[in-house]
């Protein structure tokens, strides 16, 4: 297949006749990364459009409100983002074997999962609620503007998961643009419509979540329709083949195996805020604000790993070891020259940055001292992204899952003996370690697993 099939404008313009050789270019790369940086940017602009809406209000007890139920909302959808992840790789593989009937099955069976757990979630939304105020155990007055923003947007639940489905159908297809397409509908009502309701008709908090599930429902119905739309008629597989055992226990195992990922991910994420909350609220806040930084070059190196799904997926469906080989190349190589830049970036702005988000002096001067910590996440972090795109893509879910248990036991070692000896700036020396282990890890078991994939395969 060549370059220009990447590209199509729709997806019957796609080749499906069967897989052929293809080769990864340094174009292909960026053309995906690229947009895709530019979807998952558009992300923070709705938290920051909330919390400028409901702070608008003046009320002290909606803003925590809203901090408290996006929190809630942030674990449960990141926790189920293995529908987009898995989909994407599933996708690709059937698209780069030329199997356009079988896309289409994963994309039914994808939908169909996502509509299941996002019922389900507003089915058990009154425990979600009751677990989460737990968790943080916040005011009285707080606590029911929780209840409001939660139970409302828990009503996007089915809109939200369709959405990955849908984008992680269109990711395997490596249609970037589309994706990016897509994201900004979604997010560009959810913000207009949240500034709408929440602020001109004076909703406050409930509706910041009626945009919200608003946003999801248009992105859920123009995306499905537009997928559909692309689609071969010819090629719609029956109901038999969408319900099929092998494919939904697929789909199914790679799905568990990567959520099982993300919940350790996450896991040492609140070990690290945990560790660090024990030095005192200073360095909780000042660590709080580093993360931050961590996270926004997270988007950035995202749209990397996202290109890496797609080519190694597509090179594993096409069984074409070359391909596969150049995209992890590729990948790896652009992934840690733009942790490099990133890094920089950091380093040159990040006390302007840090000045920015906080006034109060003692956590400014406690974050610009672990600065440079937070400025080489990226660069410890940048193979890790990288690899999981790479092992996503492949559908080596079990080994991916294995060695971030193996990554997450080592860290909480590490976290507890160094902090222990160097206080906060061990717990940072963790965290680089954590996230380096994740990238090398699975980069130590990448011969094994591609010789096993390409076993008779064209080489």
């Amino acid at each position: 297949m060549s370059e220009r099939t990447v590209e199509s404008s729709n997806f019957e313009s796609a080749d499906f006749g069967g897989a052929r050789p293809f080769d990864v270019t340094h174009r292909m790369v960026w053309a995906i990364t690229i947009p895709m940086t530019l979807a998952f940017l558009t992300t923070p602009l709705i938290g920051l459009t909330d919390t400028a809406v409901v702070g608008q209000v003046g009320d002290a007890a909606a803003l925590g409100g809203l901090t408290v139920g996006a929190l809630v909302f942030d674990f449960a959808f990141a926790t189920c983002n293995f529908i987009r992840t898995g989909t994407t790789g599933l996708a690709a593989q059937a698209y780069g074997a030329g199997q356009g009937r079988e896309v289409q099955a994963v994309f039914f069976r994808a939908t169909i999962l996502a509509l299941g757990i996002g019922l389900a979630l507003i089915v058990l939304e009154p425990l979600v609620t009751a677990a989460g105020l737990f968790a943080v155990s916040p005011g009285e007055g707080v606590a029911e503007t929780v209840e409001t923003y939660v139970f409302l947007r828990m009503f996007s639940a089915p809109f939200a998961l369709i959405n990955y489905a849908i984008l992680g159908t269109v990711l395997g297809l490596g249609r970037a643009n589309l994706g990016l397409a897509l994201q900004i509908v979604v997010n560009g009502v959810n913000i207009a419509l949240s500034v709408l309701f929440g602020l001109v008709f004076g909703w406050g908090i409930a509706g910041v979540a009626l945009g919200t599930v608003c946003g999801e429902a248009a992105g859920a119905l123009i995306g499905f329709v537009v997928v559909l739309r692309g689609f071969d008629r010819a090629e719609r597989p029956s109901f038999a083949r969408i319900f099929d055992r092998a494919g939904f226990a697929r789909m199914v195992s790679v799905n568990r195996d990567i959520m099982i990922r993300s919940f350790c991910l996450l896991t040492g994420f609140v070990l690290f805020a945990r560790l660090g909350a024990g030095f005192g609220a200073v360095i909780l806040a000042a660590n709080g604000i580093l993360m931050t930084v961590f996270h926004v070059g997270a988007y950035f190196l995202d749209g990397m790993a996202t290109a890496s799904e797609q080519l190694a997926g597509r090179a594993v469906g096409a069984d074409w070891r070359p391909a596969f080989d150049r995209a992890v190349k590729l990948t790896i190589v652009w992934s840690f020259v733009l942790s490099i830049l990133i890094a920089g970036v950091f380093w040159l702005g990040g006390e302007p940055l840090i000045a920015f988000l906080t006034s109060d002096e003692a956590v400014r001067d406690a974050a610009d001292a672990f600065l440079p910590f937070a400025a080489l996440t990226p660069i410890a972090g940048s193979l890790a992204f990288t690899m999981d795109g790479i092992f996503i893509g492949a559908t080596w879910s079990k080994t991916m899952r294995d060695m971030m248990l193996l990554s997450l036991a080592l860290f909480v070692l590490a976290a507890y003996g160094l902090t222990s000896v160097f206080g906060n700036q061990g717990l940072w020396v963790a965290m680089l370690l954590f996230l380096g282990l994740r990238g090398l890890t699975l980069l130590a078991l990448l011969p094994r697993n591609r010789e096993r994939t390409f076993l008779g395969g064209r080489a």
